[in-house]
This record gives structure tokens, C-alpha cells and sequence, in this order.
């Protein structure tokens, strides 16, 4: 319970970057009034993974703004991609919040299957660029 607390806490103040009195009554106010979820099963190697995605998220998403912004990335795609197996509903949470971190993809759904709909910033040469012998996407 006290981490369930913890981390909805953690995320209103990630969410609102506002730490007045007013919005800490608030943000606890909404964290008592949400229903507690049930925790599941879940292995340490998945933990550890997930701590791993973590710290190389977390360079990445600033390589990919950067990117962005001397490489302008002007089309987009939408791809599906394959959860891992026998994933907690906390261990889906962390994936999709990873893969929405990084600033080329969100994830536009999360299928009953373990399948993600994934959409995608990507970067394509003109045609005139192209035909100096550079390949069509990077």
C-alpha cells in the first residue's frame, strides 16, 4: 500500500512539476481516493531487466530529441510489436511508460494478446538526397 502510494506521488509530481502546497493536497488527496490495485507475481530477473531498460532509456531518449531537432524526421509508421510472456499488469505499465519515454515512439495500444501498436518517428531522405547513392531511411 505504501508503494502503491509512493509511486502514484511520484508521478503526479512528475505530471504537474508543481510542488505548491496546494498541488501536494491535491496530488495526496487523489492518491488516498484511488482503489488500491492487487499485486501479482513476478520474477527478479524481469525486475532486473526492467531496471536495465531504464538507465538505456533514459540516454537514448536524449539522443533521439537531439537527433530530432538537427534531423528533422518528417514520416511516420505504426508497427506492432510482441510483449514478453507472462507479463504482471505493473511489468506492461513499465513497458509501455518505456516506450513512450523516448521521444520517436508512443504506444497507441496494448493488446489482450501481448501484442503493442507502436507508432513511430521516422526519418526518410528526399529523393533528390537519394539519388546521390544515400539509402531511403536511416
Amino acid at each position: 500500500m505504501i508503494g502503491q502510494f509512493i509511486l502514484r506521488i511520484v508521478i503526479w509530481f512528475l505530471l504537474t512539476a508543481n510542488f505548491s502546497i496546494t498541488n501536494v493536497v491535491i496530488g495526496v488527496s487523489v492518491c488516498l481516493l484511488m482503489p488500491l490495485y492487487r499485486t501479482e507475481s513476478f520474477r527478479i530477473e524481469d525486475i532486473m531487466q526492467s531496471i536495465l531498460r531504464i538507465l538505456v532509456a533514459i540516454p537514448q531518449a536524449y539522443m533521439e530529441a537531439i537527433e530530432m531537432i538537427w534531423k528533422p524526421h518528417n514520416h511516420e509508421n505504426i508497427t506492432m510489436e510482441k510483449a514478453q510472456n507472462r507479463r504482471s499488469s505493473a511489468l506492461v505499465f513499465l513497458d509501455i511508460f518505456l516506450i513512450t519515454f523516448t521521444p520517436k515512439t508512443i504506444v497507441l495500444m496494448h493488446r489482450g494478446d501481448g501484442w503493442y501498436a507502436i507508432h513511430r518517428v521516422v526519418r526518410r531522405i528526399s529523393k533528390s538526397q537519394n539519388s546521390r547513392g544515400k539509402s531511403n531511411e536511416y
